[in-house]
């Protein structure tokens, strides 16, 4: 039931960006009035152990109060030309937001290119909240962008983008029945 990080499922053009089991995906409802903006992998490993690396070659940055998140702009879409997206990586840090994130991306990282495969950190369980974890994994989204070369908030869902094509994986809580995404 677990993708191989790096593993590209046929003709995809994301590689899978940490080894680990879909549990949560795009537009799901976990809890009331929540849709999920985007996939949530979860790891055997305890946090700080399993890899997590870009899935297409863009620019990183990471904000400076950014203890668990990274986010890459790719400037030309590759399903779509003429759009740029944002890939979106977090939960990146121990549940105290010790970051896991690699030295090479040290807070205030600004357009720091980086090709596919590039090892950005590792899973955690880091929520945002002191003391207060989640479960091992890594949150992943596809953002819009703003239209002027900037990031929308990636915690409206109306922001994000389905991930199903990128990846091809059945990733949409409206088209996938309880199936388990693999690549086949």
């Amino acid at each position: 039931w677990m993708i191989d990080v790096g593993e590209r499922c046929g003709e995809a053009v994301f590689i899978f960006p940490t080894d680990g089991y879909v549990g949560f995906i795009w537009d799901d409802s976990f809890r009331p009035g929540h849709r999920h903006q985007g996939i949530d992998i979860f790891s055997a490993e305890q946090a700080g152990e399993t890899p997590v690396i870009s899935v297409y070659d863009g620019y990183l940055t990471r904000m400076l109060d950014w203890k668990s998140t990274v986010i890459i702009r790719i400037p030309e879409d590759p399903l779509v030309p003429g759009r740029q997206i944002w890939t979106y990586y977090t939960h990146m840090a121990d549940e105290m937001g010790n970051s896991f994130i690699s030295q090479e991306f040290p807070p205030e990282t600004y357009e720091a290119w980086i090709p596919a495969g590039t090892i950005l950190g590792y899973q955690g369980n880091y929520s945002g909240n002191v003391g207060d974890p989640t479960g091992i994994h890594l949150h992943f989204s596809i953002v819009r962008d703003d239209g002027k070369g900037a990031f929308l908030n990636e915690l409206d869902i109306s922001n994000t983008i389905d991930p199903s094509p990128y990846f091809k994986l059945n990733l949409n809580a409206h088209n996938n029945s309880g199936e388990i995404p693999l690549c086949m």
